[in-house]
């Protein structure tokens, strides 16, 4: 009789606290809401590892608070505990049920990572090309851009290469998440479920940049992919668009240096460690490029030489107050020359005022 009292407590205890538990799991918004195949897959992965926590938990909860209860020594009690040699049968279940469980997440998360870099038969190939502090994408016709437009129900395969260090690839309603690492390629799959807009996150510090690493997203139906696919075939010819705009040598469809200029300051980084006013940029990180024209006379060079020269060989000259080797020395090389020519040219005529 007291055995069985005993066992209803621990029930209704464990019950209890399984709907504490799941409460906090349901309630709380531990996840963005999904964008994708592949987070809805990581989202069952959660659940299902949730559903089993709560069980543990609830019944760990029920067995302590009943043995606390129950077996509480009572006061001016000194003598010795009864001696107890354990129960064969608990210590088999309570491990090989733990096993179990173990095993069948291992199954699980195995089965949805096996899934979740599929690419299918007929995958869209995205090049991602990241650096210090910036992401720029290539679409096949050699089309970039530094904003990410990905089409509705068809699996995007990124192949990504990092020019300086590494970075993480992220997109928080799309689940998926892959390091960007120096000298290797490494590929990740998404399938997008609905349209929208959303950010791509750098998740690695890369450096004092790192908050500002991110880029746009969005996603498109087929029709309208297409549609801007174009678009950007037809701005930017087999040299490729960042964003829409190219110029002078890139493609042939503007030859307006500034708006190349503006445009490769976007799609480079730069106001993620830079200030400049014509950019509406005003990061703190580098030197203030409103000012380049004071820093120029300082260092006694004209200015369009020394922007040449911060740009493509950073530690050259320091400015006053700031420290070497902070920004990236690769520009120089993933810049195009048409592409360096229009930044300096942007940076010098408008930062010099």
């Amino acid at each position: 009789m007291i055995r069985r009292a005993a066992m209803v407590k621990m029930v209704v205890i464990a019950a209890l606290a399984a709907l504490v538990a799941t409460l906090v799991a349901v309630l709380i918004r531990w996840l963005p809401e999904s964008a994708s195949e592949e987070m809805d897959r990581i989202t069952f992965v959660y659940w299902f590892a949730t559903i089993i926590c709560i069980g543990i938990f609830a019944l760990v909860a029920a067995v302590i608070i009943e043995a606390v209860w129950a077996f509480r020594v009572q006061p001016d009690d000194d003598t010795d505990g009864p001696p107890i040699h354990g129960n064969t049968r608990l210590e088999i279940a309570w491990t090989i049920v733990p096993a179990i469980l173990v095993i069948a997440i291992g199954v699980v998360s195995a089965v949805v990572l096996s899934k979740n870099a599929d690419a299918g038969s007929n995958p869209l190939h995205v090049k991602v090309f990241a650096q210090q502090f910036a992401w720029k994408f290539e679409y096949p016709g050699k089309v970039m851009s530094d904003e990410l437009v990905m089409p509705l129900h068809r699996n995007v395969k990124f192949e990504m290469q990092s020019a300086d260090v590494i970075h993480s690839l992220w997109i928080p309603q799309m689940g998926q998440k892959q390091d960007v690492v120096p000298g290797i390629t490494t590929e990740i799959v998404i399938t997008p479920t609905r349209t929208g807009t959303f950010t791509l996150i750098c998740t690695e510090l890369c450096g004092l940049g790192h908050a500002t690493m991110r880029a746009p997203v969005r996603v498109l139906d087929q029709p309208a992919f297409q549609a801007w696919l174009a678009k950007q075939r037809s701005a930017g010819g087999a040299g490729g668009a960042t964003s829409g705009a190219a110029g002078g040598q890139t493609g042939g469809a503007t030859s307006d240096t500034s708006a190349l200029g503006k445009t490769t300051f976007a799609s480079a980084g730069c106001g993620g460690c830079h200030t400049f006013t014509p950019a509406g940029t005003d990061a703190q990180v580098g030197p203030d490029l409103d000012k380049l024209a004071a820093d120029a006379k300082a260092a006694g060079e004209p200015v369009a030489d020394y922007v040449r020269q911060s740009i493509v060989d950073p530690n050259a000259v320091i400015a006053k107050g700031y420290q070497p080797n902070v920004m990236p020395p690769t520009f120089g090389d993933t810049l195009k020359p048409d592409e360096l020519d229009a930044l300096v040219a942007y940076l010098s005529g408008k930062g010099a005022s």
